[in-house]
């Protein structure tokens, strides 16, 4: 693969707010030139070309020596029966343009403009490119001669800023390994607006999406500027759900825990303070929805059918769970910026709401959240929300693991991301993946073995009928593999301090690479009747390493020798500073 002679492009995103343009910096992105992988004439003269995967692109095209004739060029996202489908469901893409050749001069082969991608709301692409579309197959029509490899090119759009060889993960599960390149090629594939956006449909950043596609990125790629330029561009121009709102103090958290850098924080921190719902409390500290915003508003889950059952009330659970977690952070953040009188008065505040959410919500005859205060319905989302962010009590947790891992997939693939989070953080790691290769339309396996090469806006076509075929906030396993399998999370801003705590599930290996700011790290652990780790860390850094204690247990060891570790439940722990290759027999 070979960028283009184009050089990179620092993107200024425009869009129309009260009649003014809102101009907002993204970071770079370019054109790559791809070479077709597959060219196939047929005695029709239909012309099929594959590229492998779907990219955001157009094409390049150089004919013969004295070729003027006018070609047609189908651009296909779905292909049946060894041919593009030019009639595909929802949102999936399909278009064709005829096409003029001008003998060895290149030619442009790219759609007309979309109105919607071109109009007030959409992030819009540099114009010198021409429309860029997602696609894998090309269909000709009226090439004469044989098509070569070097005449057909597509000039994909990816960060500038990608680096292939930043992450990795490999483990004895081969499908965990297709969902991880899934996931991995879909967070790079969906980086060429500059802000990450919601898919080709509308082509618009929101809050929601945005964050997965933020910790996704983090854990595939080098670059955190992406992250922070779209969090500028939310916060000018939000969207509509309620919690999209909690999400843009997850954003600026998750930047400062990424980068140990404080400027976010100091710059958006006024701002952020608004994001609380404070404007929505009621006299027992809970938030509080009104009809319109129960009807338009508290998202719980998207799209609507996702929401396994979930009882509408005027407080309720989802909405005060993504509230107090918010909160928490903004305690936090308070902190960091100097903030400490503020700070104080947020953790005051969060205990306080804390107790009347858990007396509020909690049916301790069921053992379970309840959807509302006027309900005693439980769905999925009132428990897996409360249990991800830390709300519920610790001799709850189990239960509750147990409880939401028996009920499967009952949500989308963006709630997915907070229920793999509340079973991977509870002990119920193998319980997670299974979900995740689960055997059935409502997994990522399903999604790999459907052939696809992005990660779609819903579990399956029927469960969204207009859904995308290119939507960053269904690829999770991008983040979640290498934060609970490989371990690999930062413990202290900036990675300065990291956990390594691997989770093994069903699983006998696993190895890989994850992307912090001093480096690289290495981890490649075995479970072989003893359990084996080696992991290195870039200069400087350190980690609590928390590895599994195998039955009968013997201690840690070090290059053979016994080392001071501490039991803690089903763990030891102990402390690195440098490469390591620990064994616990």
């Amino acid at each position: 693969m070979q960028t283009s002679n184009r050089s990179n492009l620092f993107v200024t995103v425009g869009v129309w707010i009260v009649g003014v343009i809102l101009h907002v910096n993204a970071a770079p992105v370019h054109l790559v030139d791809e070479k077709p992988v597959h060219i196939v004439k047929e005695e029709s003269g239909l012309i099929w070309v594959d590229f492998g995967r779907v990219a955001f692109g157009n094409l390049r095209l150089t004919g013969a020596k004295n070729a003027t004739n006018t070609i047609t060029v189908h651009f296909g996202e779905a292909a049946t029966n060894g041919r593009i489908n030019r009639t595909p469901p929802g949102s999936v893409r399909y278009n064709k343009v005829d096409v003029t050749l001008s003998g060895k001069s290149p030619v442009i082969a790219a759609p007309l403009p979309d109105k919607r991608k071109a109009g007030k709301d959409a992030i819009l692409t540099p114009a010198e490119w021409g429309v860029v579309t997602p696609f894998r197959w090309i269909e000709i029509d009226g090439w004469e001669g044989e098509l070569l490899p070097e005449q057909i090119v597509r000039q994909s759009a990816f960060a500038a800023t990608w680096n292939d060889d930043a992450a990795a993960f490999e483990s004895s599960s081969d499908m965990l390994n297709q969902i991880w390149e899934l996931c991995r090629y879909s967070i790079k594939a969906t980086t060429f607006a500059g802000v990450y956006v919601d898919g080709d449909r509308e082509r618009i950043p929101y809050e929601g999406d945005a964050y997965l596609n933020q910790l996704s990125h983090y854990y595939t790629d080098d670059d955190i500027q992406m992250a922070r330029d779209t969090l500028a561009y939310l916060m000018k121009k939000g969207t509509w759900p309620t919690e999209w709102t909690s999400h843009l103090v997850f954003m600026a958290y998750a930047d400062w825990m990424q980068t140990g850098d404080k400027t976010q924080l100091m710059k958006h921190y006024e701002e952020l303070k608004t994001k609380l719902l404070k404007d929505r409390k009621g006299s027992d500290g809970l938030i509080t929805s009104n009809d319109e915003q129960i009807k338009k508003g508290d998202l719980i889950d998207w799209p609507g059918a996702e929401r396994d059952g979930y009882v509408f009330t005027s407080r309720n659970t989802v909405v005060n769970a993504f509230a107090l977690r918010a909160l928490y952070l903004m305690k936090e953040i308070a902190l960091v910026t100097g903030k400490e009188d503020e700070s104080a008065e947020f953790e005051s505040e969060y205990a306080r709401n804390l107790t009347v959410f858990n007396q509020s919500f909690f049916d301790a005859k069921t053992g379970l959240y309840k959807d509302g205060i006027e309900t005693d319905h439980s769905s999925l989302h009132a428990n897996l929300f409360p249990l991800a962010f830390g709300l519920v009590p610790e001799d709850r947790r189990v239960h509750l693991s147990g409880w939401l891992a028996g009920r499967g997939m009952a949500c989308s693939v963006y709630a997915a991301q907070y229920l793999m989070e509340a079973l991977f953080e509870n002990g119920a790691a193998a319980l997670a993946i299974e979900l995740m290769m689960a055997n059935n339309d409502r997994s990522w396996r399903h999604m790999v073995e459907s052939g696809t090469t992005i990660t779609w806006e819903a579990w399956d076509q029927k469960y969204k009928k207009n859904q995308d075929w290119n939507h960053a906030w269904g690829a999770a396993p991008a983040n979640l593999l290498p934060r609970y399998i490989l371990g690999a999370q930062p413990l202290s801003p900036g990675w300065k301090t990291a956990l390594i705590r691997p989770n093994c599930g069903p699983l006998l290996f696993a190895k890989g690479k994850v992307p912090t700011p001093s480096g690289p790290i290495v981890i490649d652990w075995k479970k072989e009747g003893t359990f084996t780790l080696s992991v290195t860390l870039p200069e400087g850094m350190r980690a609590r390493v928390e590895l599994p204690v195998m039955d009968p247990t013997g201690g840690v060891y070090i290059a053979g020798a016994p080392v001071n570790a501490l039991r803690s439940g089903d763990r030891w722990v102990l402390e690195v500073n440098e490469t390591a290759v620990i064994e616990v027999k």
